[in-house]
């Protein structure tokens, strides 16, 4: 039996358990990356400690979420961010410079290393390649330490590509064709590999704008195999050197398998407010929309700002609609410039914004009351946007530039019909890309700093003690299904300034779902989280974890949990377990639930079914599904605490 792609990476990097579905592995981390708002807990986690230096390969820290600076505490965070970086020998990636995983695209992947990010889109390098998964930013820390990085043996899901996309058919929508079919739930605890004739048919760019949002589905990881294509962006790049050819065994054996063809692909959206809530254009055709936004790490890079300037060469959006690019990054930026086609989006009424992913998480341009955002980025989550009863879709770029020109939702085959002049812009790319500033990206070599420098609200990690024998407490607050991270803590402008300071940023934990949870919570001085399915799914912001465990949470219950968020609260000592449908239809907001058995002993010694009391009367059982190590992270009170003993 031959190997997939995804299995002859991990062997390659595997420390620790056998490549079986369901077993935990510990693989070695070549790469990590963070950005600015996951960045300020890694190094101070990293810190915490007390280590000299990162022992990775390339770590490097970006600046990308807060470009715009909008508060002397992010200005705080990036100078503290620069010189960690500095301190401790990784690279840093200076504001403006671009989205982390564009910047990564462009200067760091490598096919066949592994790359572990503190942002749930770290798998984009799959599309290259390279095996990539979020985590939590401790999970970061621990991997910049040289230790492996633990997760469970994903299956590996075969998506098999036959034919070619048509001439207004893109890579979006053959990842929303995926959502479609599926749903943000499917992917959980899988890895899509790319295969059949279909792959060869695609750029290395719209690779990784498949794997990108293949986070979308949940899945751990997306990989493609890398062949001329691959070399030939490795090329125009100038990193040739870096290019590795990786491909599964042609008798390789799949757990499942999806079949696409390509041809068939038409343009399609996501309307609000789900990934997965997805919809040919057609079928929403005439939605007057007054806000079109192109870029984010999914859709901006050059070769997807260029067809929306080729699209609006020698037109303008339409007056009721308001169009801003934000490139992914200031060499796509640049080459668009050079190239003239900056100057064509200007004048056809296009703002152009810094390279940055803000607007992706509701830290500028927000949409007015009342109205319609298209965007080309890959979460449509209800209030991400910074408004909370927004309407946002997602799209291609191509749908996106129809949009705007049009002023509503419109397929871009029947606005080319109608206009008769508007021709399909097609894939076009550079014969090479122009070289980034040598000051953009500041090498460990090129650094200044030897020590860290923080500001006024950049404080430090609270630790949790040790798990007690006795849980008990009130459920402090009720959930339903889907509860993103974006609802635990909001990555607005106004929450996110608070990053490196904990005790600040836990008062807004839950505020979109109750303004008065951190109240309520740090008064009962522990209790419960209950939630539906797929609790918090969405980003790998550790801070959903970090700031419920600071006002003194003990455990979740919830239906289901998503992947990265139960590594976290693994990661911060809070008990993850799962409970049945009858169970979370009977349990009440305010019910006093107590776990009947010495927790940490139970924890300690396997035991996975606990028994839970609620309000002294009828009890259920909950399931703790967990490895060893897990169990021990538990005991101990978080990875962090647990990582240190390991050192003393």
């Amino acid at each position: 039996m031959g190997w997939t792609l995804t299995e002859k990476v991990l062997a390659d990097h595997l420390v620790d358990g056998t490549l079986e579905p369901g077993e935990e592995i510990g693989i070695e981390i070549d790469h990590t990356l963070a950005h600015d708002l996951t960045g300020p807990l890694v190094w101070l986690q990293f810190e915490a400690l007390e280590l000299d230096e990162v022992r990775t390969e390339i770590s490097v820290q970006h600046c990308d979420h807060q470009t715009y600076q909008p508060d002397f505490r992010v200005s705080d965070d990036h100078r503290f961010l620069r010189s960690a970086t500095g301190t401790y020998g990784a690279y840093f990636s200076r504001p403006g410079t671009g989205i982390c995983h564009q910047i990564h695209k462009e200067n760091f992947v490598v096919p066949g290393k592994t790359i572990l990010g503190a942002d749930s889109h770290t798998p984009t390098a799959g599309g290259l390649g390279q095996f990539g998964i979020g985590s939590g930013g401790l999970d970061i820390t621990v991997a910049m330490g040289g230790e492996p990085y633990y997760f469970e043996m994903p299956e590996i899901v075969n998506v098999r590509l036959e034919g070619e996309l048509g001439e207004w058919a893109t890579a979006k929508d053959v990842i929303l064709e995926l959502l479609r079919r599926t749903s943000v739930k499917y992917g959980v605890g899988k890895v899509f590999e790319y295969t059949g004739p279909g792959v060869e048919s695609l750029s290395a760019h719209e690779r990784t704008v498949i794997a990108n949002m293949g986070t979308e589905l949940g899945a751990t990881s997306s990989m493609f195999p890398t062949d001329e294509r691959t070399r030939e962006l490795f090329g125009r790049l100038g990193r040739e050197e870096d290019f590795v050819e990786i491909r599964p065994d042609e008798d390789a054996e799949y757990d499942g398998t999806i079949e696409v063809d390509l041809s068939g692909i038409e343009p399609l959206i996501a309307a609000p407010s789900m990934p997965d809530n997805v919809v040919p254009v057609r079928e929403v055709a005439g939605v007057s929309v007054d806000q079109v936004l192109f870029g984010s790490c999914t859709n901006g890079a050059y070769e997807d700002l260029l067809p929306a300037a080729k699209m609006l060469e020698d037109r303008t959006v339409d007056p009721r609609t308001e169009v801003t690019v934000a490139p992914g990054s200031k060499r796509a930026a640049e080459q668009l410039t050079r190239e003239g086609w900056t100057v064509e989006l200007m004048a056809a009424g296009v703002n152009i914004s810094e390279a940055t992913c803000g607007a992706c998480i509701g830290a500028g341009h927000v949409p007015a009351s009342d109205s319609v955002s298209v965007r080309t980025f890959n979460r449509n989550f209800e209030g991400r946007s910074g408004m909370e009863d927004d309407s946002v879709y997602l799209c291609s770029p191509e749908t996106a530039t129809a949009a705007a020109i049009a002023g509503e939702i419109v397929d871009p085959r029947d606005l080319a019909e109608e206009l008769g002049d508007l021709e399909p812009p097609g894939r076009a790319m550079p014969d090479e890309y122009v070289d980034v500033s040598e000051s953009d990206i500041i090498t460990p070599g090129e650094a200044e700093e030897d020590e860290l420098i923080k500001g006024p609200n950049v404080g430090t990690v609270p630790l949790k003690d040790p798990l007690p024998a006795d849980i008990e407490g009130p459920a402090l607050l009720k959930m339903g299904d889907n509860i993103t991270t974006d609802h635990i803590i909001p990555a607005t402008k106004e929450v996110s300034m608070h990053r490196s300071n904990v005790p600040k940023l836990s008062e807004f934990t839950l505020s979109r779902v109750d303004e008065t949870f951190a109240e309520r919570a740090a008064a009962a001085d522990g209790g419960f989280l209950v939630a539906g399915e797929n609790y918090g799914q969405g980003s790998s912001r550790e801070h959903a974890a970090l700031c419920p465990m600071y006002l003194g949470v003990e455990g979740v219950l919830a239906r289901s949990l998503a992947r990265i968020h139960k590594t976290n609260l693994f990661n911060f000592g809070i008990v993850p377990l799962s409970i049945t449908g009858e169970a979370y239809g009977k349990i009440e907001q305010g019910d006093d639930i107590e776990i009947v058995d010495d927790v940490a002993e139970a924890v300690s010694s396997g035991q996975e079914a606990f028994t839970v009391r609620v309000d002294g009367g009828w009890e259920t059982t909950a399931t703790l599904e967990a490895s060893s190590r897990e169990r021990q992270l538990l005991v101990d009170g978080g990875k962090l605490p647990h990582t240190k003993q390991k050192q003393t």
